[in-house]
């Protein structure tokens, strides 16, 4: 599996054309305490870069991006009970959800794991 980074903190790992998608712990620790995450259904038509999923906190409500287009095949039920998923396993347990990737070549433009923290490095 190879797992890739965007610009706006989420992050993709993928085998073949099936993905599962979170958010990355900088964006965790950003957000602080998330108590609300909204999910995308199974069926959801994805587009690169637009909205996919919301996270609220007790700071803030942000937008998740969906880093491929493709359809959504599950979001994670766990977050629906323990929304804080988020916050102790974000790249882990804390997945959002799960798709299949319409177009690969979209994973092109991604950051590898060592240049998403030299680009968090710089922020």
């Amino acid at each position: 599996m190879s797992r890739y980074f965007t610009e706006d903190h989420e992050w993709i790992e993928f085998d073949g054309d099936a993905a599962t998608v979170g958010i990355t712990d900088y964006a965790q620790g950003q957000l602080g305490d998330i108590v609300f995450v909204e999910l995308p259904a199974a069926g959801t038509q994805l587009t690169k870069g637009k909205d996919a999923a919301v996270v609220e906190s007790v700071k803030a409500a942000s937008d998740v991006y969906s880093p491929v287009s493709g359809e959504v095949t599950e979001a994670n039920p766990a977050l629906e009970e323990d929304p804080a998923l988020v916050n102790t396993a974000p790249e882990g347990d804390g997945w959002f959800f799960r798709a299949t990737i319409s177009d690969a070549s979209e994973l092109d433009g991604l950051m590898t794991e060592a240049k998403y923290k030299e680009f968090v490095a710089g922020l």
